[in-house]
């Protein structure tokens, strides 16, 4: 039999415009929040316009999607994905409009980001959801996200610097029309990628779908604790955040290019890591989520003690590759803990997630900041990743199932128990209504 190998999910023409569409949605995101946090700051001179940009593109987002992913999920992939992408399109045309100054409304800009922010987070949970349908069953899925990795983590490091070249050579508003493009573009890359597998929703009303999933992820005791332990990271990922310009420019006295060179960095870094989890595919899922959070949580530590521009740098290399690593780690293992009805619901929770959690990590950051110095900040994030890393990896090996093979059961919603009807070879993982008989 053919050993399999990292590249076998490039040989579907549905991944590959899958993938393509992944890579093409992350440079795209990145326009947008440039030309957006420029627009807003530009028309306004207000810090606190700018963090009501944040508040309608990520927390009310992340409210929103788990609600209009159980809509999204129903209707076939291949029409789906295109109407969100569609819709991302129309927000940002419409943004376009709005970037002229006599146009320009605060209140419009930040209600139309919202839109886009809860359409781009039911895009991308449906799109993971899809790739698990389809690459789960031929044992591709692990090397088709470690290749969606290598798109997002290329786009993360190459993105920003895109976004800010046109954004400077074109301006706002061609930024703008430029970013709904790569969204229509998108659209029609799914459009004519024939038919994308789909894992068929239970019937019943939104509501009942809605609780059905949360009574999911409720009952499943690690994917649970999965989900909490990665909100908890993600506070501690985003807290350095908001300092890090201080950081670089006061504490280690550096100018722009030095805080660049920290940036890039870290960006390098994870596109390490991105090429380092594709490598370590015997490796356990588990295993590398407490290693690469180490990592990040070293990364920290080392930049809190660095004192010198060049050694903080090889910090950032050394958190950057955990970074790498870890959120492609999480993805996998949800995906791996999740029933094929429920990924769309349940990946729609962990985008939601990776949305919201950052934001009490940016007030943290800042108070610590504030209250102490930046070193500091780098510090506290350290020591919350390593704990969580203490306390949570061993709570999630004793119930991690060692053959997770149940990703083309289905979940049916009875009353108020989770019910998993599975395939021949796979393992259960337990409920809370098992742990507790």
């Amino acid at each position: 039999m053919r050993r399999r190998q990292l590249i076998d999910p490039l040989r579907r023409p549905a991944f590959r415009r899958l993938a393509t569409s992944y890579a093409v949605n992350e440079l795209g995101d990145w326009m947008g929040i440039i030309a957006l946090s420029v627009l807003v700051f530009d028309r306004t001179d207000s810090a606190l316009a700018t963090a009501g940009l944040f508040l309608g593109t990520r927390f009310l987002p992340a409210l929103l999607a788990p609600i209009l992913i159980t809509r999204a999920e129903r209707p076939p992939p291949r029409f789906a994905l295109p109407v969100l992408y569609c819709g991302e399109a129309a927000a940002f045309a419409g943004l376009a409009l709005l970037a002229t100054s006599s146009s320009f409304s605060l209140a419009a800009v930040i209600a139309l980001a919202t839109v886009d922010g809860a359409l781009a987070l039911t895009g991308r949970a449906l799109t993971r959801a899809v790739v698990a349908t389809l690459l789960a069953p031929t044992g591709e899925l692990r090397a088709g996200n470690a290749l969606l990795n290598v798109a997002f983590t290329g786009g993360a490091a190459i993105g920003p610097g895109l976004a800010g070249l046109a954004v400077a050579g074109f301006g706002v508003q061609t930024a703008l029309l430029l970013d709904a493009a790569s969204f229509y573009l998108i659209a029609m890359i799914l459009l004519t990628a024939g038919t994308l597998p789909q894992a068929e929703p239970e019937a019943g009303r939104m509501r009942d779908r809605v609780r059905a999933g949360i009574a999911y992820i409720r009952e499943i005791v690690v994917l649970r604790r999965l989900l909490l332990a990665q909100g908890a990271a993600f506070v501690f990922f985003a807290a350095v955040i908001p300092v890090e310009v201080v950081y670089a420019k006061e504490t280690l006295g550096t100018g722009d290019s030095g805080y660049g060179l920290l940036l890039a960095s870290w960006g390098a870094g994870m596109v390490l890591g991105s090429l380092i989890f594709a490598a370590a595919r015997s490796m356990s899922l588990i295993s590398l989520l407490g290693l690469s959070t180490l990592a990040v949580g070293a990364g920290y530590l080392g930049l809190a003690a660095a004192p010198s521009l060049a050694l903080a740098c090889v910090a950032s290399v050394l958190g950057g590759t955990g970074n790498g690593v870890q959120w492609v780690s999480v993805v996998s293992a949800v995906q791996e803990l999740t029933v094929e009805g429920m990924q769309a619901r349940v990946m729609s929770v962990l985008e939601s997630i990776g949305a919201a959690m950052p934001g009490v990590g940016f007030v943290l950051g800042g108070v610590v900041a504030v209250a102490a110095a930046p070193r500091v900040t780098f510090l506290v994030a350290g020591l919350g990743v390593l704990a969580i890393v203490a306390i949570v990896i061993p709570a999630l090996s004793s119930k991690w199932p060692d053959r997770p093979g149940f990703i083309r059961s289905n979940a049916l919603d009875e009353g108020n128990d989770v019910v998993l009807e599975l395939i021949p070879g796979s393992t259960p993982v337990q409920s809370d209504s098992e742990v507790q008989s």
